[in-house]
């Protein structure tokens, strides 16, 4: 038996998680909330981070019943993400690994999300969509690696939908995504917005600038309400991404789609993509909040793939970076 434990702290939330032979022991996590129409810093959230981290290690190694005696080996977020909250858990996984005397593994956070979406899935071999606040990759496994066929070309889809949810006020608690969807279930009429998808590649920058000009106008005249405007904005984002996992699915011939990362708990992007699958006679796989928002597990669980496999991360190379693309990875786990 392998037990693995998992640090992560790329963004607002920090969780540490525990696996063993790819049982989730223990998953506990905090999020880092500011209020409505701020976004978070990344000095702010780390501080966050700091404050909160051995509360939550002392709460997963409860909950999963074990001593550090028990664990086999450290694995922590290496990037991407925020500079600051990464090297804040950075540094504690590497005190905990040197304390306990365990090997130390720095993990992909993109990997991560795929990995667990896996695992707990038990997808097989699918065309994945990563959908988050820093990332939207279409991501399909050949040859040793997670090949991106498409991505944003500016901001990340969660990116864009927390920074329109600044523009109407909406609350951070649970999550600006979170509050945008139950909003959009309200909403009923369409407003046109701009529909960017450049071969398989996407950008979301413009609607976003669209979006945040007209809202105050369309509001203000009463042409339409904020439901209307989340309802509208989810509406053409989501086909976006459709459009650009579907042409992957044809051009790989695969049969399933696995949505992954924080913007894949929306039950109405799960929808559509779902209807998609349908369509085309394939499965849709996709995970609940507890996998899909960045937690400890996902880390854990890849770190467990890649120790398995024979790799360990030496302390000199334990650094951080906030950019670390998903195809950069040697996947030596899988044939």
């Amino acid at each position: 038996m392998t037990v693995v434990i998992g640090f992560e702290g790329s963004a607002n939330k920090i969780g540490i998680g525990i696996i063993r032979d790819g049982e989730v022991l223990s998953n506990p996590r905090r999020t880092y909330i500011t209020p409505p129409g701020q976004g978070f810093m990344p000095s702010d959230t780390a501080r966050h981070h700091r404050a909160v981290i051995l509360t939550v290690l002392k709460e997963a190694l409860e909950q999963a019943g074990l001593k550090p005696a028990d664990i086999d080996c450290v694995a922590y977020t290496k990037g991407p993400g925020m500079g600051a909250p990464l090297v804040t858990v950075a540094l504690v996984a590497r005190t905990v690994a040197q304390l306990w005397g365990k090997p130390l593994l720095g993990v992909n956070h993109c990997i991560g999300h795929i990995e667990m979406g896996r695992l707990i899935t038990k997808a097989n071999n699918p065309t994945v969509l990563y959908v988050s606040g820093g990332n939207t990759q279409v991501i399909a496994y050949s040859e040793r690696r997670y090949r991106i066929f498409g991505e944003t070309i500016d901001i990340a889809v969660g990116n864009c939908l927390d920074r329109f949810a600044r523009v109407i006020k909406v609350s951070n608690d649970p999550s600006p995504g979170y509050n945008i969807e139950q909003m959009a279930k309200k909403g009923s009429q369409y407003v046109e917005l701009p529909y960017t998808v450049k071969g398989m590649d996407v950008s979301f920058s413009g609607i976003l600038s669209f979006i945040e000009e007209a809202a105050h106008k369309m509001l203000s005249s009463g042409q339409c309400t904020a439901e209307d405007l989340c309802f509208s904005l989810q509406e053409t984002v989501f086909s976006m991404l459709v459009e650009i996992t579907e042409r992957a699915m044809a051009h790989c011939g695969s049969q399933e789609v696995l949505i992954v990362g924080g913007v894949g708990c929306n039950l109405r992007l799960q929808e559509m993509m779902g209807v998609m699958c349908e369509e085309r006679g394939a499965k849709l796989f996709a995970t609940d909040e507890r996998f899909c928002i960045d937690n400890g597990a996902m880390i854990a669980q890849a770190g467990w793939e890649m120790f398995r496999s024979g790799q360990v991360t030496e302390l000199e190379d334990s650094w951080i970076t906030q950019r670390y693309r998903t195809d950069e990875v040697e996947v030596t786990w899988r044939d």
